[in-house]
């Protein structure tokens, strides 16, 4: 095929139909679960969504559902069940100029709870090749892949995966280097979604005030800030003010990748409060790779630019 053939701009008919030849084809066969399903994995996923569902521990326990994926994937090292139709499939698109991908959606249906000790095996089908599409990121082809998910031998859910893979969409072409450039203005800091839930926090920032929701009914504290109590449900709510004083509970140092207004690397804390609530926030005043997790901290309000004001801990506070 030559590259006119399959140009991203051409016609696609005589493409597209060597495209959905795939359809059906096999992607994964006989694939078989890295690890049975177990506590272990079950705990740390719950931990990590903030899912305490009673049904999720102790001598009965379920899987999360939304965890079907996490039984099937191969980590680092793969899979050596991989079937080479996908492959093939993409080095057809990648030879057509539709070099860029991403991942659009995905989809599950859930036919069985899956317990530990449950073995999993899946089998993997390309499902559909879309005809060519153009959207806002440039033209290609929707790719959906279904994996089949099984629980010692029984079907027990289903996952559609959807990529595009896409030409992308043609830059602007480059001013006249004849006429001087303007200065590019720094970036600035993403800006808070700011809404009807959260406006009285961030109205606390500005008056350098750190505000935590109480509940009008049962009294538990809550940050972030939400409509509701997730102890009793009650909607009734005042606030109290924090203290400042905090201890780093778990952190991240951000190496990459580099976002404009960020200087990496930084580090990224998970504060506890004395009031026992925990807030995300940047720990400043010591380098990064001395953040330590107990590390007392305080709060105090940094200026990132003429109109954002953030919460930030510095360490060193006393708790």
């Amino acid at each position: 095929m030559s590259g006119t053939e399959a140009a991203p701009g051409a016609v696609p008919d005589e493409f597209y139909e060597r495209l959905a030849a795939y359809e059906g084809k096999s992607a994964a066969t006989a694939g078989i679960g890295k690890d049975p399903v177990n506590l272990p994995m079950i705990r740390h996923w719950c931990e990590a969504m903030g899912d305490a569902h009673p049904a999720y521990e102790g001598p009965g326990a379920v899987a999360p559902p939304t965890m079907l994926q996490a039984w099937t994937m191969g980590g680092l090292s793969g899979h050596s069940e991989r079937s080479g139709a996908y492959d093939e499939l993409s080095a057809l698109l990648d030879a057509a100029g539709y070099t860029s991908v991403v991942a659009t959606d995905c989809e599950q249906e859930y036919l069985k709870p899956l317990r530990p000790g449950d073995a999993i095996t899946f089998d993997a089908v390309i499902e559909s090749v879309s005809p060519r599409k153009t959207t806002k990121l440039g033209t290609g082809h929707f790719v959906t892949t279904r994996m089949d998910v099984r629980a010692d031998g029984e079907l027990a859910g289903t996952h559609r995966f959807r990529i595009l893979k896409y030409a992308p969409a043609g830059r602007p072409p480059k001013p006249d280097r004849r006429t001087p450039e303007p200065a590019a203005a720094a970036p600035r800091r993403p800006r808070p979604v700011v809404n009807r839930d959260n406006a009285g926090f961030w109205e606390g920032v500005a008056a350098h005030r750190l505000l935590i929701q109480r509940c009008g009914d049962c009294a538990s504290l809550r940050l972030p800030w939400l409509p509701g109590c997730a102890e009793c449900g009650s909607p009734e709510w005042d606030t109290v003010e924090a203290s400042g004083a905090g201890t780093v509970y778990s952190y991240v140092v951000m190496h990459h990748p580099p976002f404009p207004a960020f200087d990496p690397p930084y580090a990224v804390g998970l504060i506890e409060l004395t009031e026992g609530v925990r807030m995300i926030s940047n720990v400043v005043g010591v380098p990064y790779d001395k953040v330590r997790i107990g590390m007392p901290v305080r709060l105090e309000f940094q200026r990132v630019d003429d109109e954002l004001e953030l919460p930030v801990f510095r360490a060193g506070g006393e708790s």
